[in-house]
């Protein structure tokens, strides 16, 4: 069997999806990986120019690449309550708070994802953007070098003990405006793979989380310690119990159908 080069995040709901499959901790019928952990931006913008056979993406990217790569149903994130969130550094000198909408700055975790997408489409007329890595975003905007910021990951977790504040969810506003779950990101397959080992391999990455929760981890495995950047186990498990679901074993009709939506606001 082949080695495939693989790429996902090192954030605790991809390493507890894919501990499973590259630890060998089931059967993995021959196959062997190289992994590349890489953040989300970093992945989309290789997988605009092809380079890994099998990789996590955000959803925001997918009308950019769907006609060189193919979806998998295992290992994504979808669902409700998922969504990013906008948070800024209340003033007491502003009314609410809040910095002028329109011309504020804001910090976002790369142009090509999901979050990116959900803001466009809840702030149109915001065009001062700094897109910067999904882990300096909590940082600028307590510095004050932005007025506000989409927070992804275990920032979701952490950003109000940091003094920060939401300003809205932006997946509540998607899913109350659009009548559909968030798609944040999933697996896809270069299309010149073979098509029986992209199967095998969505196979695979199916039993992977189904190990993953059947194990239930009292103790999280050091391969998803090791790698995530907020060390708290509390907040892993928080960041795994909200981003890996059913759909993330199978997105299924509803999953499908939630990409579709996006895909299809994506293009207007």
């Amino acid at each position: 069997m082949p080695e495939f080069e693989i790429g996902f995040s090192p954030c605790p709901n991809d390493t507890f999806i894919f501990d499973a499959l590259i630890n060998h901790k089931i059967d993995t019928k021959g196959y062997t990986f190289k992994v590349h952990l890489e953040d989300v931006q970093t992945l989309n913008e290789w997988a605009i120019a092809g380079k890994l056979p099998f990789s996590k993406i955000s959803y925001g990217v997918w009308p950019l690449v769907k006609n060189k790569y193919s979806l998998l149903n295992s290992g994504g994130a979808l669902g409700k309550g998922v969504g990013p969130l906008l948070i800024y550094k209340e003033d007491k000198n502003k009314a609410g708070g809040k910095p002028n909408t329109e011309a504020m700055r804001v910090a976002i975790p790369g142009i090509n994802t999901t979050a990116h997408l959900l803001f466009s489409l809840a702030f149109p007329k915001v065009t001062n953007k700094e897109f910067l890595v999904f882990n300096e975003i909590e940082q600028a905007v307590l510095s004050g070098t932005v007025d506000a910021g989409v927070i992804i990951h275990e920032n979701r977790f952490t950003y109000a003990s940091k003094g920060l504040s939401k300003w809205i969810d932006l997946g509540t506003y998607f899913e109350e405006t659009y009548n559909a779950p968030i798609a944040l990101g999933g697996i896809i397959a270069r299309n010149d793979i073979d098509p029986n080992d992209i199967a095998n391999i969505d196979a695979l990455i199916k039993q992977s989380v189904q190990y993953a929760f059947k194990n239930s981890y009292e103790i999280l495995p050091d391969y998803i310690k090791m790698h995530s950047q907020e060390m708290s186990e509390d907040v892993m498990r928080q960041h795994i119990n909200l981003y890996v679901n059913d759909f993330t074993i199978d997105m299924g009709d509803t999953g499908r159908k939630a990409i579709e939506k996006l895909v299809e606001v994506y293009s207007h």
